[in-house]
């Protein structure tokens, strides 16, 4: 083979390896998922089964719901997992002849304003962490999470000490001083990462003309920590809409009960479990939740992730 040829065949190799590796970066890395095979199988497979596993609850506090009361103890003559026949007696019942709104209304009370509470609390708190430099402040943000892995189950002893003290017993203010304990560690720590991610000289030129830490902090920062706010918010009305324990201990009378308590102790008649009264309303109690992380999920995420980056 002449000396020209092989010049031509290595100069042809050359070009194919550039087109090739031109072809490779041009590539993701998800291209592995364009065959429909392969979609099925690492992707709408385990999507189905995530979204079977979280939503049959949902699916089975409804037909419960809407289930005649025979076919809710004689699993024997029908599917359970069918609803022959449904009726609308259970939720009638829940609606009026409890007080389930005056439950969801105190429900809603006590987990906005305490959500409100701690907000300011946290905020205040991992600002102070994270942009005023003192010595110890890291340590301090360490001992405040760490106050978060504390149990409530702890807690709630000596706080009921002090609700009994100070005159709150059996009233909505009692949950609301006392969510804060559990709320404010969490929500300091998610802040604080957030608040790092927000460049500092921002907050110097503020300074340099004269601006005080007030203003910074309700001007610049808190703009900016939106998507923070509206995580660190979700977590803590989440947190307080769905809170046991200490409702159950700082609570007794069944007008000022909230829905998670109310719907299992007002619901069940000695040893008669009144199911579909309590499955709707365990159903209507979920609904608020779910509606905010609908409208806010996107905020959440990505505070979530800018504060696991930090």
């Amino acid at each position: 083979m002449s000396e020209a040829s092989e010049k031509g065949l290595f100069g042809r190799w050359r070009e194919r390896r550039v087109e090739k590796k031109a072809e490779l970066e041009n590539q993701s890395g998800m291209d592995y998922l364009v065959s429909l095979p392969k979609r099925l199988v690492y992707v709408y497979l385990p999507l189905s089964i995530i979204v079977f596993v979280l939503l049959f609850p949902f699916y089975w506090m409804t037909i419960t719901a809407i289930k005649p009361n025979d076919q809710l103890v004689n699993l024997d003559l029908v599917n359970p997992y069918w609803v022959v026949g449904p009726t609308l007696d259970h939720i009638k019942s829940l609606l009026f002849d409890t007080p389930y709104l005056h439950w969801m209304w105190n429900t809603m009370f006590v987990a906005l304003v305490a959500t409100f509470l701690s907000l300011v609390a946290s905020v205040l708190a991992a600002y102070a962490i994270v942009r005023l430099r003192y010595r110890g402040a890291q340590t301090i943000g360490g001992l405040i999470f760490l106050a978060y892995l504390v149990p409530p189950s702890i807690l709630f002893i000596p706080l009921s000490l002090m609700v009994v003290k100070y005159g709150l017993w059996d009233s909505p203010w009692s949950l609301i001083l006392t969510y804060p304990t559990i709320l404010i560690p969490f929500s300091t720590w998610l802040l604080m990462g957030y608040f790092k991610s927000i460049p500092y000289e921002l907050e110097e030129c503020a300074l340099i003309d004269g601006a005080t830490r007030w203003e910074i902090l309700t001007k610049i920062v808190l703009p900016l920590a939106g998507p923070g706010l509206i995580s660190a918010g979700i977590f803590c009305f989440t947190l307080c809409w769905n809170e046991f324990i200490y409702a159950l201990t700082f609570i007794s009378t069944p007008e000022n009960k909230t829905v998670p308590v109310a719907i299992l102790s007002e619901m069940v008649d000695g040893d008669v479990y009144r199911w579909g009264s309590l499955m709707a309303g365990a159903l209507f109690g979920s609904i608020p939740v779910a509606l905010v992380y609908m409208f806010f999920v996107n905020h959440y995420v990505s505070a979530m992730t800018g504060a696991v980056k930090e």
